[in-house]
């Protein structure tokens, strides 16, 4: 299996990253890396629920474009790039109400300009929940962006 990798932080850092963030507001923890996927998992709680009691889909989709976006940060020269989700779609497939589910972000292409990366969400039990495809834009980083530095760091320190 390919690396895709131009960083690999640890999870930790990864964790790190989401404080003060959505991420963390909704508890979404990054868990595992691959040679080719990023993981991840967020509560089914107060926090992502509908006022039904099922896993909201916005929240789902929320999990999706973290996971792609930040595998996406990844793959490219973070001293020059970044990346920005320009579409993002979900099929909701199953609902849960209960524990965490667990979402996996895989490429479908990575390219110079735009990166599409497939996130399947599923619940404690491995039935998929959610099936995403997340379309990143690559841009240039302006070398003149006020904190530009400490915004790379977590990557290359």
């Amino acid at each position: 299996m390919e690396r895709i990798w131009r960083y690999e932080p640890t999870i930790e850092q990864l964790n790190k990253r989401g404080q003060n963030t959505m991420v963390e507001h909704l508890d979404i923890q990054f868990t595992e890396m691959g040679p080719n996927f990023l993981r991840g998992s967020m509560p089914v709680d107060h926090r992502t629920n509908q006022p039904i009691g099922l896993l909201h889909g916005g929240a789902s989709v929320v999990l999706a474009e973290t996971l792609g976006s930040v595998a996406g940060v990844l793959c490219v020269d973070i001293r020059k790039e970044y990346c920005v989700g320009i579409e993002v779609n979900a099929n909701h497939l199953r609902s849960a109400r209960s524990g965490r589910v667990i979402g996996t972000a895989t490429p479908i292409h990575l390219g110079r300009k735009t990166h599409v990366w497939q996130i399947i969400i599923e619940d404690n039990h491995g039935r998929k929940v959610t099936a995403s495809r997340l379309t990143l834009a690559i841009l240039q980083w302006d070398p003149d962006t006020p904190g530009l530095e400490d915004r790379i760091a977590w990557l290359t320190h």
